[in-house]
């Protein structure tokens, strides 16, 4: 039986089981899925342990992403345009592991699923953390315009040189005048931010400003608890069309599972096993 498990502090909470389990088993693979419950003064210990020659791989969640990096053996072009983040560790045959970031893959697939972020068009990210970052990316990989908006403008701004992405516009979130123009130039409005998790009254934004987004505007809210955010129901309130965070979710795991086993996905039994995870 391979291992394949995920690695933060806390994840009880955690959906990917239920999904990523469905997956190995209806393609007859035989390897377990599990939670690692992982404090930072165990992690080296815990990479350590991904070395064993059973083991397929690892996710990663809050607060590992960043402080896995100096424990692998390399990093992915993924994983550095989301500012060296990591979220899915791979073992290789001969034990070396390498570090992924499938959130930039996951923002691509949700925006070609609903024929949003062509090139040439404008994305707005909420925020400047590790979510945001790999929205950044698949924006700029996209060759879309970027605009940010994050409470700090200036941190943003130097994490946006960073990646190389200083051409990018920022806005602070208490400049509603700002905000509406920026929204009104966006064919795509992201929300990387924490707001609306666990809350479903809470949003990013002021709902009236999201009148001044384009009609065609896509909203996607990486936030995936609860499943429809008081953003997202705001937005499909004023006719736009909407992407969840369990879409986001999905993708990025289906992605994940890729690696792992070199086999395309079995999205559709992923995507009914996080509803019925949803449904207990």
């Amino acid at each position: 039986m391979r291992r394949v498990g995920l690695i933060g502090y806390p994840v009880g909470h955690s959906r990917s089981p239920a999904m990523q389990q469905a997956a190995f088993d209806a393609l007859g693979i035989p390897a377990q899925y599990v939670l690692w419950e992982t404090p930072p003064e165990t992690l080296a210990e815990r990479i350590v342990s991904l070395r064993a020659p059973d083991v397929l791989g690892a996710n990663v969640t809050i607060p590992h992403k960043t402080a896995v990096v100096p424990l692998l053996d390399a990093l992915t072009s993924s994983a550095l345009q989301a500012g060296g983040a990591v979220n899915t560790i791979v073992r290789g045959a001969d034990g070396r592991l390498t570090g992924h970031n499938t959130d930039v893959t996951g923002v691509l697939r949700v925006l070609d699923a609903h024929g949003a972020g062509d090139a040439g068009q404008s994305a707005l990210v909420l925020g400047a953390g590790g979510a945001a970052r790999a929205a950044w990316a698949a924006a700029h990989e996209r060759g879309m315009t970027l605009r940010v908006t994050a409470r700090h403008p200036s941190a943003a701004r130097e994490a946006l040189s960073a990646l190389g992405l200083s051409e990018a516009e920022t806005i602070a979130l208490d400049a509603p005048d700002e905000l509406a123009e920026a929204l009104a130039a966006s064919s795509v409005l992201i929300n990387a931010t924490p707001v609306g998790m666990g809350d479903p009254l809470a949003s990013p934004l002021p709902a009236e400003l999201l009148a001044h987004l384009p009609p065609s505007a896509l909203v996607l809210d990486m936030v995936y608890a609860p499943p429809e955010t008081a953003l997202l129901r705001a937005a499909r309130a004023r006719g736009l069309r909407v992407a969840a965070g369990l879409e986001m979710l999905l993708e990025q795991g289906a992605a994940a599972f890729e690696l792992w086993t070199g086999l395309p996905a079995p999205v559709a039994v992923m995507r009914a096993a996080l509803a019925a995870h949803d449904a207990e």
